[in-house]
């Protein structure tokens, strides 16, 4: 039986590349709160005292820029340079320009904003259809955040990293190898004291939320591997939106378009197609026509329909996948348009997508499966 080993990051909501994440995020959606059809893409960029905002933005209404990016800063935990920014006193620079006319005139038609590849993902390892690695990791940098702003006596800060290797034999993951966790933390606590506090209150009660899963027992655990991590956030390390895209998707179990989600409003196909992607391979394992599912979409800038799609299911399959590719076809509108009016992506709801990935948190519209029934009628 073959054995492999699968790893998978994640990164805490005070990461400098997450924290441009969610300003980019956090601006779009006051900007669909005050114009639906606005067109959105935008960037921050984070580095010790400044935030940079740009990109472009068509909007009927007035955004705020500088004050979104500073409630972001500030609600994360950026409160003090001591921290590692003050969301309240850093620098915030706006270069914003309206989109493209060009652009528009593929996009206005009803076309796709931009050619690229994308993927969707769903496997039958965990409840929420998603990768085992990724999820353990996502749910340890959650859980770092709720214990540092529950208990702030602690001495945990906003900045941190977990990772986790499982092994996999036969396609189904057997153990955990390795989990790592790096998080940063005041000048009080040495190496000693902050790997107890993480073993006790996050490495120990996450890992046994999986244990009917996997041997959760580690073989090895490496907690802040370089001895201190005081210097956290933007002062140690530049930010920028759309650098963790891995994170944000299935942790590199499987293939990825390259495109990043965050700061792009749904006629980016980017994130729209993505999101339609991963919805279809949910709810076809969901239907229990396959273990694994893998679906490629390619996009055409100016086209509404896509220029190619591909179904990948590792030999899972229980029916045929040509008819599951016709059915596909057949059943959803995958133009920007059917997209956006399938998943609901006009209205605000992107700021919390860019935390802790976005796929498998079932508040999200295209984590639902009420599309597994057209599918079980191939069965």
């Amino acid at each position: 039986m073959s054995k492999r080993l699968v790893t998978s990051e994640s990164v805490t909501e005070g990461h400098p590349d997450k924290v441009a994440d969610q300003i980019s995020d956090a601006v779009l959606d006051e900007c669909l709160r005050q114009d639906p059809m606005a067109r959105v893409a935008l960037e921050a960029l984070l580095t010790r005292g400044l935030v940079v905002v740009a990109g472009e933005v068509t909007v009927n209404g007035q955004i705020d820029f500088a004050g979104i990016a500073r409630r972001v800063v500030s609600g994360i935990g950026y409160t003090s340079t001591d921290v590692g920014m003050d969301g309240e006193t850093c620098g915030v620079a706006v270069a914003v320009q309206k989109q493209s006319a060009h652009i528009a005139m593929g996009v206005d038609t009803g076309g796709a904003g931009d050619q690229g590849m994308m993927i969707g993902y769903a496997c039958n390892e965990t409840d929420q259809l998603m990768p085992l690695p990724i999820m353990i990791a996502h749910r340890m940098t959650k859980m770092l955040a709720d214990v540092r702003k529950q208990e702030p006596n602690l001495g945990l800060r906003p900045d941190g990293k977990t990772q986790v290797s499982v092994v996999y034999e036969g396609g189904t993951p057997k153990s955990i190898e390795t989990v790592v966790v790096s998080t940063q933390h005041e000048p009080r606590l040495d190496q000693a004291a902050v790997r107890d506090l993480v073993m006790s209150r996050i490495v120990n009660p996450v890992l046994s939320e999986f244990s009917h899963k996997i041997d959760i027992v580690p073989k090895h655990i490496h907690v802040n591997p370089t001895g201190k991590f005081e210097i956290g956030g933007p002062q140690g390390d530049t930010g920028l939106t759309g650098r963790k895209i891995i994170v944000d998707t299935y942790g590199g179990i499987c293939g990825h378009g390259g495109g990043a989600f965050s700061g792009k409003d749904a006629t980016k196909v980017d994130r729209s197609a993505a999101y339609i992607a991963r919805y279809i391979a949910k709810n076809i394992v969901a239907a229990g026509l396959a273990d694994r599912v893998e679906t490629h979409l390619a996009y055409a800038i100016g086209v509404a329909q896509p220029v190619a799609l591909n179904l990948e299911t590792f030999g899972t399959h229980k029916v045929d996948p040509e008819r599951l590719s016709a059915k596909i076809l057949d059943a959803f509108d995958l133009s920007p348009k059917g997209i956006i009016e399938r998943l609901d992506l006009r209205k605000p709801q992107f700021e919390p997508t860019a935390k802790n990935g976005h796929f498998g948190n079932p508040a999200f519209r295209w984590e639902q499966t009420d599309a597994a029934e057209i599918f079980r009628s191939l069965a």
